[in-house]
């Protein structure tokens, strides 16, 4: 079994930081690639970032400029810092891992940012 957890969320005001952080554990996939999403209320489970095991970055166009994937192999973790944050991107943020070709998502954390 492949479990993630994530860290780092919380109460930021507009224009401020956060990075959020994923560990995963169990029988990790080197090959491997993570992602972060997130999920708004009200709204659909939106893709934010993604990285491959080798390090190729892709965002969404609403966070491209402000946030940053990035990843430690050795740790299995995955990192998400964000900055100018706006209200829109108030939302539950998730990662997920492809292992072995199955998808596993973490519990998510809240971060919410205040106008």
């Amino acid at each position: 079994q492949v479990q993630l957890v994530e860290s780092g969320g919380g109460l930021v005001q507009a224009g401020g930081s956060l990075r959020l952080s994923c560990a995963a554990s169990g029988r990790i996939c080197r090959m491997n690639a993570m992602a972060w999403y997130r999920q708004a209320p009200g709204k659909q489970r939106e893709l934010v970032a993604t990285i491959t095991s080798g390090g190729t970055t892709n965002y969404a166009d609403s966070v491209k400029g402000r946030s940053t994937i990035s990843r430690d192999n050795a740790k299995n973790t995955v990192y998400l810092q964000m900055n100018s944050l706006k209200p829109e991107d108030t939302a539950v943020y998730y990662c997920k891992i492809n292992n072995w070709g199955q998808d596993y998502w973490g519990q998510g954390t809240q971060v919410t940012v205040s106008s």
